[in-house]
Order: structure tokens, then C-alpha cells, then sequence
């Protein structure tokens, strides 16, 4: 990649020394490479969002289509919850006892759920909680998906792929709004190179996380699908309604993200391209995403690279700087290089 993450990776498996916190090499190594046997078990950690249920309805459904064969969830830990956070503690009872119904045996703790599975979907909706909960999966060496957001910090998301690369597991990190209709085809040249874009979409907040990081996430992902990573600086405009972020990337490009608090509440899209322009179409579910998450599982190869997951993160704690400063444009490096000290 042309920018500066790329050039601050891991080299092999450990940190730069004196350098502060390293970005994860796109590349593992070969034995992380392998590729997984079917049958293989899948472990849940989190039973708090209803992700968790539409996966396992997917990975279980005796007919479930051929990009889910041989994965299963047979094991899952609901986690305590998050008192704080009515949207947590409040759906763990009913979603736990949905996934039983499936088949999943219900245990006690991330331990005992290691003892049980060969790789681990995180989906716990408290961000803060996933570094804690991420840690003993990669030290077990365990490949593992993180649903949104990767953490709730771009410092806590800084370490989670630090343990990545000292203990060389691949992790992946998306939002489910990373494979809406038409990115994939414009991601393979359908307009040309895009020149810019402009994304929409719910942007609810949540007093527990930072503004960004709790839903507006969805959107500002698929703004960093079509427009790939290299973002400069970004700028926020913030009423009670609406946030409007507006972000200039490295070779002049402009990209933006509209975040509504009224109305219907759709996602969407526009990329402008050298061949033309496309409208992003709807959101269809969570099977696009889950199939890339089978097929991360399966090769070991990361879809989304850390590089682009730790600049969406970065994105967001910048656009939370120009709202405090009153909508002043915030360069993302420096919130890089904070981050790390």
C-alpha cells in the first residue's frame, strides 16, 4: 500500500524496537497458511447481539449451502455482559437460549470454550470488552473473526493486532456493510479507479463508546471499501441529527460519510469512477460476510488487512477531535502516533 501504514509492519512476528506500536504485515506465515480440514468447530464469544444468532442459524441449518459446509457452531461462551450497557445485558438470556436451540452446548468461560473449538467468532457488542476477551484466542492460536468494531480504541485495536503478529494468527475485522451490493464490482474495476465517494447510513450513539464506533462504523467501512486507505485528514460537521465527515486522502481525493439520527435510516452510497459513477445498493443480510469469514477460516488468509482496519478506527477518534475542536480538520497520522505511545 502507498501510504504510511505500510511502512510501519510487523517484521516477522515481533514489534520495531523504540518505535512504538508496529502496523501486522499482510502476510503470515505459511504455517498460519494451512488450510483447514472440514468439519471444523466453531466457537461464539458473546451472545449479547443478534449476529450471533443469524451465524448459527446459517452454520447449522442442515441445509446450509455448500460455502458453509463442514462449519459448524458447536460451542459458545455468552460472557457476563455489560451493566452499563442496557443493549448487552438485556438480550443475553433470550439470545443464549436461541443458540442452544441449535445444538450449541453453553459453557462457562473463554477457556473452556478453547478446549472445544479450532477457530472463534468474537461478538461481543461492548468493543471495550474485546481486547480482554480476543487476547487468549490468539495466544491460543486460534484463528478468530472480531465483529464490529474491532475495539473500542484505535490503542485497544493497536494491541489486539499487535498479539496477532507476535503469535502469528490471522485476525479479521469487518462490518457486515463492507460487502453491501456493488462495492465487489467496483472493487474489481467496474468504473474504473474511483475518484471519490460519498457514503450514508444510520450513525445512533451509544454513551459506552465513542460516538462513530457504536453504528456509524457500517457506513464510514463501506466509504473505506470503495475508496481503499490513504486518508489524510478528516473534518466533522455535528448537529443533533446528523454528522457529516468529510475526509481528504494522500493523492487529493475527497470521500465523505453523512451519519443520520432521523429518518428512515438507510445505507448507501455513490462512488464516482474514471468510467463513470455507481450507486451502492442495498443491504442484503449477513451471508456475504459470513462466507468470507468461512473462507478466512478455511485459508487463513485475512480479506480486510489490518492496515485498512486500524486507518477506519483512526478515521473515527480524528472525527471525534474536529468535533471538539469545533470542526477543524484533524490529520490521521497524528492520531496514529498518539495511539501508540
Amino acid at each position: 500500500m502507498e501510504n504510511s501504514l505500510n511502512r510501519r509492519k510487523f517484521v516477522s512476528t515481533s514489534v520495531i524496537a523504540g518505535a512504538g506500536l508496529a502496523f501486522v504485515s499482510n502476510n503470515v506465515s505459511a504455517s498460519s497458511h494451512n488450510n483447514l480440514t472440514e468439519g471444523t468447530r466453531i466457537g461464539i464469544i458473546g451472545l449479547d447481539t443478534s449476529h450471533c444468532i443469524a451465524f448459527t442459524k446459517a452454520l447449522n441449518d442442515p441445509k446450509a449451502g455448500p460455502e458453509f459446509a463442514g462449519y459448524k457452531v458447536v460451542a459458545a461462551y455468552p460472557t457476563a455482559g455489560s451493566s452499563d450497557l442496557p443493549a448487552s445485558i438485556d438480550r443475553i438470556a433470550g439470545f443464549t437460549e436461541q443458540v442452544k436451540q441449535q445444538g450449541v452446548e453453553i459453557v462457562g468461560s473463554i477457556e473452556a470454550l478453547l478446549n472445544k473449538v479450532d477457530v472463534v467468532i468474537l461478538e461481543t457488542v461492548d468493543g471495550r470488552k474485546h481486547l480482554e476477551q480476543a487476547l487468549p484466542v490468539i495466544k491460543a492460536g486460534k484463528r478468530i473473526f472480531i465483529d464490529k468494531p474491532v475495539a473500542a480504541s484505535l490503542k485497544d485495536a493497536l494491541t489486539i493486532f499487535e498479539a496477532a503478529a507476535k503469535y502469528n494468527v490471522p485476525v479479521f475485522s469487518s462490518s457486515s456493510l463492507r460487502y453491501i451490493v456493488g462495492a465487489k464490482e467496483i472493487g474489481e474495476g467496474k468504473i474504473g479507479k474511483v475518484v471519490g465517494a460519498d457514503t450514508y447510513g444510520p450513525a445512533r450513539y451509544e454513551k459506552t463508546h465513542p460516538d462513530l464506533f457504536w453504528y456509524g462504523i457500517h457506513g464510514i467501512e463501506a466509504l473505506f471499501t470503495v475508496m481503499g486507505v490513504g486518508c489524510k485528514n478528516i473534518t466533522r460537521i455535528n448537529t443533533v441529527d446528523t454528522d457529516m465527515l468529510v475526509g481528504t486522502w494522500k493523492d487529493g481525493r475527497i470521500g465523505s460519510y453523512r451519519g443520520t439520527r432521523s429518518g428512515k435510516g438507510n445505507f448507501g452510497g455513490i462512488v464516482f469512477g474514471e468510467k463513470g459513477d455507481e450507486v451502492l445498493g442495498e443491504f442484503k443480510g449477513y451471508n456475504p460476510l459470513l462466507e468470507k469469514i468461512i473462507e478466512f477460516f478455511k485459508t487463513g488468509v485475512v480479506p480486510v488487512t489490518a492496515d485498512e482496519t486500524l486507518e477506519i478506527i483512526a478515521f473515527m477518534e480524528a472525527a471525534d477531535e474536529s468535533k471538539l475542536k469545533g470542526g477543524i480538520p484533524v490529520d490521521i497520522q497524528t492520531i496514529m502516533d498518539r495511539a501508540k505511545k
